[in-house]
């Protein structure tokens, strides 16, 4: 993995801020999960500030403005998906929060969940990952991994008491 940007990188375009998780992108260790981390404690605030119909239409602003500022930097960087390019985890890690029990267990199964798909990237997302190279590519690979994790929690709310 190429090593992180400076923190003067960070700052000097606002689609750099972005994509790059707030700084949480900067990890020299493990990005994503620092970049999911970072989605699951700042969703709270976001949860209390909107209700769910406008955390909706936030999450696809997010999303759509943000394969702008993925693919900004990842152009920036010299790499489309770039370590330190976090906002795919942290946009679709909120939309799996927003549907997603409250209680700490099934947001830490969630959260497991995500990292685990993200990794293995299963089709779809291995074709985002692989073809669409670029800001809406990265995006949506981990929209697939969203998906993902949607499904298998259902499943279990389904199958558990």
């Amino acid at each position: 993995m190429p090593s992180p940007p400076s923190i003067r990188f960070l700052f000097a375009h606002p689609a750099h801020l972005v994509a790059c998780g707030f700084g949480s992108g900067l990890s020299p260790r493990a990005p994503g999960t620092a970049g999911t981390l970072f989605a699951w404690l700042s969703y709270p605030l976001l949860g209390q500030s909107m209700n769910e119909q406008q955390m909706l239409f936030f999450l696809a602003f997010a999303f759509l403005a943000g394969a702008l500022a993925v693919h900004r930097t990842g152009v920036d960087l010299g790499a489309v998906d770039h370590g330190s390019i976090v906002w795919d985890e942290i946009v679709p890690f909120w939309l799996v929060l927003l549907f997603c029990p409250g209680h700490w267990l099934w947001q830490t199964a969630a959260f497991c969940l995500f990292r685990f798909f993200d990794i293995v990237k299963p089709q779809p997302a291995r074709y985002f990952d692989e073809r669409v190279k670029n800001g809406f590519g990265v995006m949506c690979d981990d929209l697939v991994a969203a998906g993902y994790t949607l499904l298998v929690l259902a499943i279990l709310r389904f199958l558990l008491p």
